[in-house]
Formats: structure tokens, C-alpha cells, sequence
């Protein structure tokens, strides 16, 4: 069964991870249900949220229009919040419809306000 409507357009990634899965602590990776996140969710995530960029802004950093940006944005949100209310494990995915400008992502340049 094919998908449905156009294919999905490439995303510019500027930052992949360096780990690409987290569990709770204390309970063995066998024994966790896995929530997939793909990297461009995770990418949409890291515009707004740590870099604080408006959503037209990320979009365009993406190459993306801000529809496919929102949609990937509120997948991630749903995901995200999901797998830490219910403590699942999240599963990063590199995805083939991706494109990276740089290679990690550097927990040192975020800032508590």
C-alpha cells in the first residue's frame, strides 16, 4: 500500500545528534516500548524551542513551508510529551528525505532564562 498525496519534501537538518535514543532510567531497553521521532521532527523541535526562531523563520531555515514545519512540529510535541508522560523510550530516526548542514547538536549552546 502506497502513501497518500505528494511525497514528502526534503528538510535541511542543521544539527543531528550525537545520541539517538533515550530511555527512563532504571528499566532494562528490552523491557521499554520505543516512540520513533525523525530527525526533522526532533530538527523542528530544536528551531523553536532551544534556538527560538518564529515558526516562518524555522521553516524557511528547513527549506519547508510552514505548514509541513507545523505539522512536523506538532508530531514531535505530540511524541515528545507522550513518551515522557507514559515512560516510553524515544527513538530518534534518520530519515532519507533529510539533509544535514552541520553535524551535532551542542548541549553547551543552550541558555536557562
Amino acid at each position: 500500500m502506497g502513501y497518500r498525496g505528494r511525497p514528502k519534501s526534503p528538510r535541511r537538518i542543521g544539527c543531528k545528534p550525537r545520541i539517538m535514543c533515550f530511555k527512563p532510567c532504571g528499566i532494562p531497553m528490552k523491557e521499554i516500548e520505543i516512540v520513533e521521532l525523525a530527525i526533522e521532527e526532533l530538527e523542528a523541535l530544536r528551531l523553536v524551542d532551544v534556538e527560538r526562531l518564529h515558526q516562518e523563520e524555522a521553516a524557511n531555515q528547513m527549506g519547508i513551508s510552514r505548514r509541513a514545519f507545523w505539522k512536523d512540529l506538532q508530531n514531535a510535541r505530540t511524541k515528545v510529551a507522550f513518551a515522557l508522560s507514559t515512560g516510553k523510550g524515544i527513538e530518534i530516526l534518520d530519515t532519507t528525505t533529510t539533509t544535514t548542514t552541520n553535524t551535532n547538536i551542542n548541549p553547551e549552546n543552550t541558555e536557562d532564562d
